[in-house]
C-alpha cells in the first residue's frame, strides 16, 4: 500500500493541473501593462497558475500587485531589462535538489522575478485527504534549487 501511495504522489507532482497542454499566457514577462482598477501602468514580473487560470504579478514601482488577465490591458511593449531570461519555463518538468523523502520531480507552475533573481513556483506538498494543516501546498524556490529533467 505504501508503494502505491508513493507512485500516486509521484504522478501528482508531474501531472500538469491544466491537463495536457499548457494554456497560453495573455501577458508576457516584462510586458508593460495598464491596471484597470488602479489606473496605473506597471510591468509583468511574474505569472503563476492559480486553480484554473493564470495570475499575474505586476510591478508598479510602488508595489507588486497580483491581477487576473481581465484586470490588465497589455501594451505589447516589453520593458528594457538587463536581467537574463528565466532558466526554466512554465510547465517544464524539473527536479528538486533536496534530500527530502518525497518525490523530487515537479512541474514549474509559476515564475516570478524578485530583487533581480528568478523564483519558480512548484507544488511542495501533494493534496491531503481530509483536513490539512497547511493551506498552501505551493512554494517558490530559487534557480539553484532546481535541475532540468530531460524527458
Amino acid at each position: 500500500m505504501i508503494n502505491q501511495i508513493t507512485v500516486l504522489e509521484t504522478c501528482w507532482y508531474i501531472s500538469p493541473p491544466w491537463d495536457r497542454e499548457i494554456p497560453k499566457v495573455s501577458i508576457s514577462l516584462f510586458e508593460k501593462v495598464y491596471l484597470k482598477n488602479s489606473r496605473t501602468f506597471g510591468y509583468c514580473c511574474g505569472v503563476q497558475w492559480h486553480k484554473t487560470k493564470w495570475s499575474y504579478a505586476v510591478d508598479t514601482e510602488k508595489e507588486i500587485i497580483s491581477a487576473w488577465e481581465y484586470d490588465l490591458i497589455g501594451t505589447g511593449r516589453l520593458e528594457p531589462h538587463t536581467l537574463t531570461k528565466p532558466e526554466f519555463m512554465l510547465g517544464e518538468r524539473v527536479m528538486l535538489r533536496t534530500l527530502c523523502e518525497s518525490p523530487k520531480q515537479r512541474i514549474v507552475l509559476g515564475i516570478e522575478q524578485l530583487d533581480d533573481c528568478w523564483f519558480y513556483m512548484i507544488e511542495s506538498m501533494s493534496p491531503v485527504l481530509g483536513k490539512s494543516i497547511r493551506t498552501n501546498n505551493f512554494t517558490y524556490v530559487s534557480q539553484e534549487d532546481l535541475v532540468r529533467v530531460n524527458v
